[in-house]
This record gives C-alpha cells, sequence and structure tokens, in this order.
C-alpha cells in the first residue's frame, strides 16, 4: 500500500472510532440516594396540659407545656421545670428532674403514658419513694 492510501485509512479508521465514542451513551450517573421520608408528627402531645396525679394525699394537680419534634423528641416545661422526653405512636415516656415543695425534695420525675380514645394522657408516673397513676387533658381555653 502506498503511503496516501495508509494515511487515508488511518484518517478513516481515528474518525469512526471517534464518532463511535462521541455517539455512545455517557455512563448513567450513580442513582442519588433518597433520604426516606420522617414519618408525620403525631402533634397531640403539643401545647399546654393540666395533670392530674393520683396519690396517696389524694389529687395532686400540675401544668406543662410540650413540644415534639419531627424525631419524636419533646421539650417543655413542668411547672417551672425544663422537661424532656419521647413520644413515638401515641406513647410518651419523660424522665427530668423536677423539685417537689411538698416533699420538700428533688428527684427524677418519670411519666409513662399513652393516648386513649378521648385523646386524654394517661398513665403512670413515680417520684422518688412516690408511684401513682395519672390522667392529663388539654385545659379548655
Amino acid at each position: 500500500m502506498t503511503k496516501p492510501v495508509l494515511a487515508a485509512l488511518a484518517l478513516t479508521v481515528a474518525t469512526l472510532t471517534f464518532t463511535a465514542q462521541a455517539q455512545a451513551p455517557a455512563p448513567a450517573a450513580p442513582a442519588a440516594q433518597e433520604t426516606p421520608a420522617k414519618p408525620a408528627v403525631d402533634s397531640k402531645i403539643n401545647g399546654k396540659w393540666h395533670f392530674v396525679f393520683d396519690t396517696q394525699g389524694g389529687d395532686r394537680e400540675f401544668d406543662a407545656e410540650f413540644t415534639v419534634d419531627a424525631d419524636g423528641n419533646v421539650t417543655g416545661t413542668w411547672e417551672k421545670s425544663p422537661a424532656t422526653g419521647t413520644y413515638k405512636d401515641g406513647h410518651l415516656l419523660m424522665a427530668f428532674d423536677t423539685h417537689s415543695e411538698e416533699a420538700n425534695e428533688t428527684a427524677t420525675l418519670h411519666l409513662d403514658g399513652k393516648f386513649d380514645e378521648t385523646n386524654t394522657l394517661t398513665g403512670n408516673w413515680t417520684f422518688s419513694s412516690y408511684e401513682g397513676t395519672f390522667k392529663a387533658t388539654h385545659p379548655k381555653p
């Protein structure tokens, strides 16, 4: 073969190779990982609450205000103390330090409650050596 024919043949092969690469589909980009959607926050816990504790000395009443975030973390106040806990699927678990003037003691108050069919929160409480049941409702405006 002559040099001009070889040069033309080489140019043709190079052109075909370049054209084939240009027309080939680009490699697919890695699929973006989707962040799973967080479940909607059940906001029944948000707002003011009036708790009635059943105690050996009779009913004791307390006021609280709670807010729940998208992860189920509850923050707020219990009387004048900061209050924290969790809330998931209608179940409230709280544990925070508070002071009882009546018992003249500071200790951790534990609340374990669930919503009933009337949207009332009922459950059990413990504070130091004391324990009992409670009922809580949103106060009427």
